[in-house]
């Protein structure tokens, strides 16, 4: 049930990431793990990674300027490399557990964190079935321990969302998260849903009411023939 065991980290603080710098970060452990016949990633191939639209929260739209500015920053500090393979398109690799002492489990549960957000035990076990090896949730319950217990923390217990019947975890790679503000944007999307619905179902009575009204117009200028 327990994690292998993590390389020596430094006692020194990680640097912490901003946003771009989290979904960079994020992809580049992603597709080293699922894509490895892609892998270093070039700057497109990242731009369109970190764009998206599954597996993804939020959703993002970075310019390439953005994503090359951010991979120089976050070259000059240890935590991307340019690929010695890089021939004519520069290609980007991580070094991730270089940078925070990581194991495979613990690095692929900060992926699915740093790519979609506060996660539940039950989530990060499915998420990662193609990053790391979790027998089950008790060793990813395990895994979230080890690094909560860190020194310093690079996780945390948000607590339960809204309708949520687990407590939430979050990494702590761009610094210290305000639990409430996540829980207010987890009700917020929560109460979004039915509006959803609603507004969906209202567009497909529409839709069935006004093919309806041609079926009556059609068959009334039938009869009127």
């Amino acid at each position: 049930m327990h994690d292998e065991t993590p390389s020596p980290a430094t006692a020194t603080v990680a640097p912490q990431l901003d946003a771009i710098e989290a979904r960079i970060l994020g992809c580049l452990v992603e597709k080293a793990a699922l894509t490895p016949e892609v892998y270093p990633l070039t700057e497109n191939a990242l731009v369109a990674a970190c764009n998206q639209k599954t597996s993804r929260e939020p959703l993002m739209q970075l310019e390439p300027g953005k994503v090359a500015h951010a991979l120089r920053a976050m070259e000059g500090r240890g935590l991307v490399k340019v690929a010695p393979s890089s021939q004519r398109a520069l290609r980007y690799e991580h070094r991730f557990d270089a940078v925070y002492g990581t194991t495979a489990r613990q690095r692929a549960v900060l992926c699915v964190m740093l790519l979609r957000g506060p996660q539940t035990v039950g989530e990060l076990m499915t998420r990662t079935e193609r990053l790391g090896a979790f027998p089950g949730l008790d060793d990813v319950r395990d895994t979230l321990e080890r690094l909560v217990q860190r020194e310093p923390a690079l996780v945390t217990c948000l607590g339960r969302a809204p309708g949520q019947r687990e407590d939430r975890y979050m990494h702590l790679l761009s610094g210290p998260v305000d639990a409430e503000a996540y829980a207010a944007a987890a009700a917020s999307a929560t109460a979004a849903v039915p509006r959803a619905e609603l507004a969906e179902r209202v567009e497909r009575l529409e839709a069935e009411l006004a093919e309806l009204r041609g079926e009556l117009a059609e068959l009334r200028a039938r009869l009127d023939g």
